[in-house]
């Protein structure tokens, strides 16, 4: 539901990876967006109502987006199409941050626009470490991005993890990603995913920045 920028992007990539999309929006207009080339239904109308909804496929369908402009009708017809047709995968875009939260602890799973937005230029702005590149829902766990510093070059990543008290997801190693396993040393130029407990992000970039600890 929802056919403005975010919406008829989601539409075409979801059809460029071959599903079958339909595309709500109340305005006819708002079609244009999705080109030419779209193949899908475009169902003029209120994601929230259930007409609606059964005209675009609802009962067919493995998922629903409700990604238009207004919080109230996102979540309104996320609800719908959760708790009315049983649809397991909705996500809804919320510019709320507060209530995002509230409807993430509902099971709804939510994209708060503006928190995600003013994270992303917080994470640019800010030095190493002092905003993630992703934290979960409930603030507890953290992902970072974090460049490998010369005093670790040549340690193992297992003593690296056991030493900042967190896990590597993964590594950018020469263009390519990398999963690590106990014999992986690291090497000069790395960039490492680092997956930790906020709590816990103090002490592992004290440590970072200090270095291994003599075995």
């Amino acid at each position: 539901m929802g056919c403005g920028r975010v919406g008829s992007t989601l539409a075409r990539s979801l059809e460029d990876r071959n599903h079958t999309v339909s595309v709500i929006d109340s305005e006819p207009d708002a079609f244009r967006r999705l080109g030419p080339g779209f193949n899908g239904d475009k169902v003029v109308g209120y994601g929230f109502d259930q007409q609606v909804l059964e005209r675009a496929g609802i009962r067919r369908a493995d998922a629903f987006a409700a990604v238009s402009s207004g919080d109230n009708s996102n979540i309104i017809s996320a609800r719908v199409a959760r708790e009315t047709f049983g649809i397991q995968q909705v996500v809804a875009r919320i510019y709320d941050p507060g209530r995002a939260e509230v409807y993430q602890r509902l099971g709804i799973t939510t994209v708060a626009t503006v928190k995600w937005t003013a994270d992303q230029v917080l994470r640019r702005l800010l030095p190493a470490g002092a905003e993630p590149n992703f934290r979960d829902p409930s603030g507890t766990i953290r992902l970072d991005q974090v460049p490998i510093t010369e005093q670790w070059v040549g340690q193992r990543t297992i003593d690296f993890q056991a030493q900042t008290r967190s896990r590597i997801a993964w590594i950018d190693r020469l263009g390519e990603g990398m999963l690590p396993n106990r014999d992986t040393v690291i090497q000069e130029g790395d960039l490492i995913h680092l997956v930790m407990r906020e709590d816990g992000a103090a002490h592992a970039f004290k440590v970072i920045d200090r270095g291994p600890e003599e075995a």
